[in-house]
């Protein structure tokens, strides 16, 4: 197994691999602009020309001409100059995107315990997004738009240095107010990126609730805080609109008191013989082609800001280190979880609750472990640390011999069958959620695993059997159905160790009696923990350990804990009693 990638986590390592694309978009820019920017130079000469008298019609025709071939090379030189942002923009998008992704997977658990769905989701998608449209649009319009101020002002000042430095004064002012206007864009996009990821996760809450829901009759309660929700989002997006659109104005104002102030100016020069009418017409072209950077100006200041801010909160989640490490691969050793199992002195802590408190217990190699206890003594966080879903705080978990914090995750995983009480299936078929988890699974993989978790007869009755989805979570299925196509699915890697959470809950006495009878030959083969609060599922366990307040306090055979006081046996009484009734 390759080591775990290490993801940029500043941005311009995402904008470095796509530089010569950049560079080559810049440089167009480059191009585009000072092609264009000669000419409002034809305009000059022809209207100069025509004035003087000293334009010849050749000439004139020939001078046209010019003009109308620079006008369409620099259309052409424009629409190829658009795309290549789009190109750049979309390839960081899917570079992030993916880097994005593959952290997520790597997180434990307990990052996911702490966050909304929702919001996740929004930073895959939105976040993004904005992030490859503020590089790729964002950052090569803007650089077209220093060229555009910087060209046209270096002309402007070539033909009439006080008329330009009167429109440069209002320069700063500009500058300024756009300023403003950006923080309050990327503070406004911040808290509409808030509102959208706290709808999503909502929206998922309620579709994945939606029977709880109904059952409860809920629908016009749940429909009130949808439209709270909704209407907090409106008012914050109007908001950020309200600032978004509040710099157009002010850029037509911008441009609107230039276009006076070289008109009165301008206008005096021609008047008084210091400034040619076509030298007047070239200074307010090259004004004119100043207009779409201003006008521009407001939303590429916004994209910025708004890919700024979802760049900061992607990079939030990059950052975030998993707390379950990942060693590096083992060298010339094959991957197995066989071998005795041992909790060595074993203490696990979340914030202030100790879940296990000094748990010492021993498992030979091939023998099968029945777990039972009340309702969060630890039962599941237990079986939990021999993958490495929950980590020790203290002590050590081994199996052979060796730490399970000693080997790579894939490794350790790859070798053990967990299946959990209330399993994850995903809106697929029917095989490919059986073979969820094995690499290159066969079919008779499949029906055996299926077999043996008495699922095949259910199975047969489906609309296209193996090959019928069974929808987002398995909402087409009963809840014993899909413990056992969790079972079906632990079985199909063949693991070394198999870990059954609590997986017959959902099932009836006689399903359970089936499934157990089916599970002896595996049993046989391989080290096996079954966490139940069934004794029936328990009986044929070689021991039984008792967890109570996250502490081992029985342990022993069927026969010899019912013998004693304690936990197993009044479970058992219990049990016992509700079967006659």
């Amino acid at each position: 197994m390759p080591d775990a990638p290490t993801h940029p986590r500043r941005l311009r390592n995402y904008v470095i691999p796509h530089g010569r694309s950049i560079f080559g978009g810049v440089f167009l820019s480059l191009f585009t602009v000072a092609f264009s920017v000669g000419i409002p130079f034809i305009s000059r000469v022809v209207i100069d020309g025509l004035t003087a008298g000293t334009l010849a019609r050749r000439e004139l025709w020939a001078w046209l001409g010019a003009y109308g071939g620079a006008t369409l090379v620099s259309s052409a030189l424009s629409f190829w100059m658009r795309q290549l942002p789009l190109r750049v923009g979309h390839a960081v998008e899917t570079s992030i995107r993916g880097d994005l992704f593959d952290h997520l997977t790597r997180l434990d658990r307990g990052f996911y315990r702490a966050q909304h769905t929702g919001d996740l989701m929004n930073r895959l998608s939105s976040d993004v997004r904005s992030v490859g449209m503020g590089i790729g649009q964002g950052l090569m319009q803007n650089a077209r738009m220093v060229f555009v101020f910087l060209l046209t002002f270096g002309v402007m000042f070539s033909l009439n240095a006080p008329l330009a430095g009167m429109v440069l004064i209002l320069v700063p002012l500009m500058i300024g107010s756009f300023t403003w206007f950006a923080r309050r864009i990327k503070k406004g996009h911040l808290a509409v990126q808030d509102q959208l990821s706290e709808m999503a996760s909502f929206n998922q809450e309620t579709f994945t609730g939606i029977q709880t829901l109904k059952a409860f009759a809920v629908e016009p309660r749940w429909f009130d805080l949808f439209r709270n929700k909704n209407e907090r989002l409106r008012t914050e997006n109007l908001r950020l609109a309200y600032v978004h659109e509040g710099t157009h104005p002010f850029a037509a104002f911008w441009f609107t008191l230039s276009s006076v102030l070289v008109l009165l100016a301008g206008g005096r020069l021609v008047i008084q013989g210091r400034l040619t009418l076509g030298e007047f017409v070239q200074f307010n072209q090259y004004l004119l082609y100043m207009q779409w950077p201003l006008l521009s100006l407001g939303w590429v200041i916004s994209l910025l800001q708004r890919s700024w801010a979802s760049w900061e909160r992607i990079r939030e989640v990059l950052e975030r280190e998993p707390a379950i490490a990942d060693p590096a691969p083992l060298r010339g050793q094959a991957a197995s979880a066989g071998g005795d199992v041992a909790f060595d002195h074993v203490t696990v802590k979340a914030g202030a609750a100790t879940l296990l408190d000094d748990v010492c217990l021993a498992v030979p190699e091939g023998t099968r472990v029945g777990i039972t206890g009340p309702t969060g003594s630890g039962k599941t966080v237990l079986v939990s640390l021999l993958p490495r879903l929950w980590d020790v705080s203290s002590g050590a978990v081994r199996i052979g011999g060796r730490d399970v914090r000693e080997v790579p995750l894939a490794d350790l995983r790859g070798r053990i069958g967990m299946a959990e009480q209330e399993p994850m299936l995903f809106s697929d078929s029917m095989a490919n959620n059986i073979a969820f988890g094995t690499p290159d699974p066969t079919e008779a993989t499949i029906l055996a695993a299926a077999d043996v978790a008495h699922l095949h007869a259910d199975v047969e009755q489906l609309p296209r059997q193996y090959e019928t989805l069974v929808g987002e979570r398995g909402v087409s299925l009963s809840g014993g159905q899909r413990q056992r196509t969790s079972i079906g699915r632990a079985l199909a890697r063949n693991p070394d160790l198999l870990i059954l959470d609590d997986v017959l809950a959902a099932v009836d006495t006689e399903t359970e009696a089936a499934i157990l009878r089916k599970l002896q030959p595996v049993f046989s083969t391989r080290t096996t923990l079954l966490v139940s609060h069934r004794v029936s599922t328990l009986v044929a366990m070689d021991v039984i350990w008792v967890l109570e307040n996250g502490r081992v306090t029985q342990q022993g055979t069927h026969a010899e804990l019912i013998r004693q006081p304690g936990y197993y046996r009044r479970l058992h009484e219990m049990q016992q009693l509700a079967a006659v009734l």
